[in-house]
């Protein structure tokens, strides 16, 4: 059995940028020839792409769940990690790529259209890349930064020029099948047509496209039979044809009472009040039939909307109808906005632009937004002290340090970057005007004791030998107590 998805929802997962390496080149009588960490490799991005050759968003369906690869970390020797392979999804024409909340990211529409939905991360930079002239050896390296993760939800809207609407068993079905060289399902029973059928017709020079949408009933715009469902195939449609059954024996059924109910469902599901109307009065190659449209072809007239008495069956007045559809689809094709070529636009940053943005919140916490600091954070490796020293560099550098103190924030306030949280102390030797020291530490950040250093104490101790002659005892030893203090000092 064809199974038909116009609507499904993906969980994207773009791929994860490579580690950098902490690398010190060694060979034989160099023992330290200086930082070769390469660079890992960026994630691979996940894109959508749209090919002609797919109809159906059925292999999602089966597979929501898509995962780009990973970029490859970075290794000794200044060898640079593999970047991740891009993965391209094959999508149909008309597809919409939207948020779980409905917010529209993207309407891909023409062969060959593209959007990246999900940017994979950026690797990291090894320490031969984070050398300078101060941090000759960096005793670390960058992470590699995570790949946007996200759920999107991919809805199907056919493009046709012509949309087929009308009532179950209208004959929808069997007009496109004549006019064209689609072959959808054919039956007397209501609702045969479950998926939406696409065809190419052909009036004299003219070609366009016609969409065959499954039957609408009262009720269909609130999601009742399955009008809610398929309505969308004919948002696109530059032209509408009512495709009336005059056959029909169903009580409270007659061409005016159907159009009307017709009509009232366009209206509530909404968008498509200016597009033009045709009406197409079918079976009248039945006798009760023909006598019907007769009948109520001067009241649709009236309402000035153009109507067509056809025969599916015996293909009477369809040449007819076929012209005038094509006549409408050229109209609109005239009127339509004529595409223009995207156009660049560089708008340069503001010269107090700083790129972050601090915000004092309700419970005395500080936050800050950017996407550099936001980077710089994810890419730290906060095992490493020498890394987080660099970090307060570089957001000291930003001027983040001094707009949390523009904002009011005190040593010991929270502050959160991105996922992470800081009880903030101001960075007194950050800049230029730091040196490190050894790979991996950073003086900044390790505790002071309380108990004097082995210098302070042989200082103390030599200050204290040095004595006046009026401090020496009369045999020119010190006294007892002198003794004693310099004996605790060497324990």
């Amino acid at each position: 059995m064809t199974m038909f998805v116009d609507r499904v929802v993906l969980h994207l997962q773009a791929g994860d940028g490579g580690h950098g390496c902490v690398s010190i080149h060694r060979e034989k009588f160099k023992p330290f020839g200086g930082p070769d960490g390469g660079n890992g490799g960026h994630g691979g991005s996940v894109t959508m792409v749209v090919d002609p050759q797919v109809h159906t968003l059925l292999d999602f369906h089966y597979h929501p769940h898509v995962k780009a690869e990973n970029g490859k970390g970075g290794a000794g020797s200044n060898r640079d990690g593999a970047n991740g392979r891009q993965l391209v999804l094959k999508v149909p024409n008309g597809t919409v790529v939207q948020t779980p909340d409905g917010e529209v990211l993207a309407d891909l529409v023409g062969a060959g259209a593209t959007f990246e939905v999900a940017r994979g991360g950026r690797g990291g930079r090894g320490n031969a890349s984070l050398a300078n002239s101060r941090r000759k050896a960096p005793g670390f390296a960058e992470l590699g930064e995570p790949g946007d993760q996200l759920d999107v939800v991919l809805e199907l809207k056919s493009v046709a020029d012509v949309g087929l609407v009308g009532f179950p068993s209208a004959g929808k079905s069997s007009l496109i099948s004549v006019i064209s060289a689609a072959k959808p399902k054919i039956a007397d029973y209501p609702f045969t047509t479950l998926v939406p059928n696409l065809g190419v017709v052909q009036a004299d020079n003219h070609i366009f496209t016609v969409a065959d949408v499954p039957g609408l009933i009262p009720g269909a715009a609130t999601g009742k039979g399955l009008g809610l469902q398929f309505l969308r195939h004919i948002e696109r449609c530059a032209v509408l044809v009512h495709v009336i059954d005059t056959t029909t024996l169903e009580p409270g059924r007659d061409p005016l009472a159907d159009i009307d109910a017709l009509e009232a469902e366009l209206a509530e599901y909404g968008g498509l009040v200016d597009r033009p109307r045709i009406v197409a009065l079918n079976k009248v190659d039945v006798p009760d039939g023909r006598d019907l449209a007769e009948i109520v072809r001067p009241d649709l007239e009236a309402r000035g909307l153009r109507v067509f008495e056809v025969s599916a069956a015996t293909r009477e007045g369809l040449k007819e109808l076929m012209f005038a559809m094509a006549e409408l689809v050229e109209q609109g094709r005239t009127a339509a906005t004529p595409t223009e070529e995207t156009r660049i636009i560089i708008r340069p940053k503001a010269v107090d632009d700083t790129g972050f943005t601090v915000e004092a919140e309700s419970d005395g916490s500080f936050t800050v937004r950017g996407v550099r600091p936001e980077r710089w954070v994810r890419q730290t490796n906060f095992d490493n002290d020498e890394a987080v020293g660099y970090l307060a560099d570089r957001l000291a550098r930003l001027g983040v340090e001094d707009k949390l103190a523009k904002a009011g924030a005190n040593p010991g306030d929270l502050v959160r970057i991105g996922e992470r949280e800081f009880d903030w102390q101001p960075t007194l030797y950050a800049g230029v005007d730091f040196v490190p020291g050894n790979r991996g530490t950073d003086v900044r950040l390790e505790e002071k004791s309380s108990r004097a250093s082995a210098a302070e104490r042989l200082a103390a101790r030599k200050s204290r030998r040095v004595r006046s002659d009026d401090e020496l005892g009369a045999d020119g030893t010190a006294a007892e107590s002198d003794v004693d203090l310099d004996a605790d000092l060497d324990e």
